[in-house]
């Protein structure tokens, strides 16, 4: 009984230990390589959340190239929770790096964002207004059979709360207010990143870019993604190695987009992290559902059922990945 089956072994969450030394100075590499001979740029700018993904890829940025060639962009909105601020700027005082607030609000503001979203709101919640907050949620894909739903999960001003189902118009139009945030947030990286003559990083890992959680023209455009490679616990040990505060490996992963506080789970995926890591493993390396159920501590229907979700979300965000589509094909320009 005390036997280990070899092949649980291999897919339990030691197999997904990485030598971070090592990976460091491979990313490292590829950073500077692509950033003087691809890119021709002189430097790295990236938006810190105050999350674990952002101030992995700055610390790592601070490696390639020295914290001086490095630009930290702080971009709170409205909604933002101030904690993601304070994060964010001892994050860039642990590596040295040079940072800059630039509150979005306002432009958000000037576009209707937040106007936009309160009006789609407002077709199934009349009364929503100042001194509410809201949030969408996803229905566990472990608890479906059939499509995952959306639902839109409501605060009164007494503190009550109630969830609401939404017609799908409601919830594009959300979600369509909602992605400004993310893709003001790129204008004003980009615009730094111009008049420095420096690349953009994007911060996505490896579920996140395999499962296009990601704005398109938004958080998801970049000039190099270096953690992209990497599942979500490989971005952790990277980050204890590189001294990350514990005050951010600690803090659990959050999208704040949404006025309440809102974990990556209820939002778009079906587990924890270090399960969704063990799944994403598994259906990779095409290993059984039951040596991914042991090794994740989950049934093998239920195994079953967050394959189905990955593949389901893999085939909707496809477009995410595309670049515009051209009538005939042209070659690349070749490089003089």
């Amino acid at each position: 009984m005390n036997n280990i089956n070899p092949e649980i072994s291999a897919v339990s969450p030691i197999s997904l230990t990485i030598d971070p030394a090592a990976e460091t100075e491979r990313i490292v590499a590829a950073m500077r390589e692509q950033l003087r001979h691809t890119l021709r740029r002189r430097g790295f700018v990236l938006g810190l959340s105050g999350g674990v993904d952002s101030s992995v890829c700055a610390a790592l940025a601070a490696r390639a190239v020295g914290a001086q060639n490095v630009l930290c962009i702080f971009m709170p909105e409205n909604d933002s929770d101030p904690e993601s601020l304070t994060l964010g700027r001892l994050v860039a005082e642990t590596f040295g790096l040079a940072s800059i607030v630039e509150d979005i609000g306002p432009s958000l503001e000037a576009m209707g964002c937040y106007e936009r979203r309160d009006a789609f709101i407002k077709q199934i919640e009349p009364e929503f207004g100042p001194g509410w907050a809201s949030k969408i949620v996803i229905a566990n894909a472990l608890a479906n059979e059939g499509y995952n739903i959306s639902s839109l999960v409501l605060q009164r001003p007494d503190g009550t709360t109630e969830k609401l189902r939404m017609p799908s118009s409601v919830y594009l139009g959300i979600v369509a207010a909602t992605n400004m945030k993310q893709r003001t947030r790129k204008q004003i990286e980009y615009y730094h990143a111009d008049r420095m003559n420096y690349a953009v990083i994007g911060t996505p890992n490896l579920l996140e870019y395999d499962q296009g959680f990601f704005v398109k023209n938004g958080d998801g455009a970049a000039d190099l993604k270096p953690i992209a490679h990497l599942y979500k616990s490989q971005v952790y040990q990277l980050a204890a190695y590189l001294g990350v505060p514990e005050e951010i490996t600690s803090r659990p992963p959050t999208t704040d987009t949404y006025q309440l506080a809102q974990t990556q789970e209820e939002f778009y995926f079906a587990l924890p992290y270090h399960q969704m890591d063990q799944c994403l493993y598994g259906l990779n390396e095409s290993l059984p559902a039951a040596v991914i159920a042991a090794s994740a501590h989950l049934s093998e229907d239920q195994v079953l059922r967050v394959w189905r979700d990955i593949r389901a979300k893999r085939k909707a965000t496809r477009y995410l990945h595309l670049g515009p589509q051209l009538v005939m094909p042209i070659a690349e320009l070749q490089g003089g």
